[in-house]
C-alpha cells in the first residue's frame, strides 16, 4: 500500500478549514477536491490502492460523497456500487432493503441508513468508501449491512482519518490517503 505523494499533496492544497473570527470552531471545506481534475482523477485508484490486495467486488460508498467516492474507486476496480441512503424510502412493498440505526455521528446525530437487498449480496467482497472518518458510527452502520448481507467486509478506505476512537481503526480494518493531522 503506497499513497501518491503527489495527490496527498493536492488534496491537502484544495482542503480549505472555514470559519468566521466569532465562530468557536472551524469547518472543513473537501470542496476544493472535486474541482481538481487531477485529485478528482486519481482519487478512485488512490483510495482503492490502500486496498490493492483485497479484490473487492462491490463498493460500499453512503449518500453523498461516499457515493461520490465510491463510484470513482468501483469505475477505477471494474466492480459495481452498492449506495447506502440515509433515512431511506421504499418504491414499493416489494422494495427489500437491509437497514440500520447509527449512533452518534459528528453532528451527535443518530441517522438511519439503508441498502437495498438487490445491491448488497451474500458473498459479496465490501469495500467501504467515504470522504472523511470522526466517530465511526457511519462506517461501523455500513459493517452492520454488510454482515446483515452476509457479505465479507474488506475494510473502510478514506481519505482523511480524523478518528476519534483509536481501537476502531483495528476494527473497521481503516486505512486513509491523509490523517487530519496532516491538514
Amino acid at each position: 500500500m503506497t499513497v501518491d505523494t503527489d495527490l496527498r499533496r493536492r488534496l491537502q492544497d484544495a482542503f480549505r478549514w472555514r470559519s468566521d473570527r466569532t465562530d468557536p470552531y472551524s469547518y472543513a471545506d473537501v470542496t476544493g477536491w472535486w474541482r481538481d481534475p487531477h485529485v478528482l482523477r486519481a482519487l478512485g485508484p488512490g483510495l482503492a490502492a490502500l486496498f490493492d490486495d483485497a479484490q473487492p467486488t462491490v463498493v460500499l460508498g453512503i449518500q453523498s460523497r461516499g457515493t461520490l467516492l465510491g463510484a470513482l474507486v468501483a469505475a477505477h476496480l471494474g466492480v459495481g456500487l452498492a449506495e447506502a441512503r440515509k433515512d431511506p424510502s421504499r418504491a414499493a412493498d416489494t422494495d427489500p432493503w437491509w437497514e440500520v440505526s447509527t449512533g452518534p455521528d459528528y453532528r451527535d446525530r443518530s441517522l438511519h441508513l439503508g441498502v437495498r437487498r438487490s445491491l448488497l449480496r451474500s458473498g459479496d467482497r465490501v469495500l467501504f468508501v467515504d470522504d472523511w472518518i470522526a466517530t465511526g458510527a457511519q462506517a461501523e452502520a455500513a459493517r452492520m449491512l454488510t454482515d446483515m448481507a452476509g457479505a465479507t467486509w474488506l475494510g473502510a478506505a478514506v481519505v482523511v482519518d480524523g478518528l476519534e476512537r483509536p481501537p476502531l481503526r483495528r476494527t473497521l480494518r481503516l486505512r486513509a490517503l491523509l490523517s487530519m493531522h496532516q491538514l
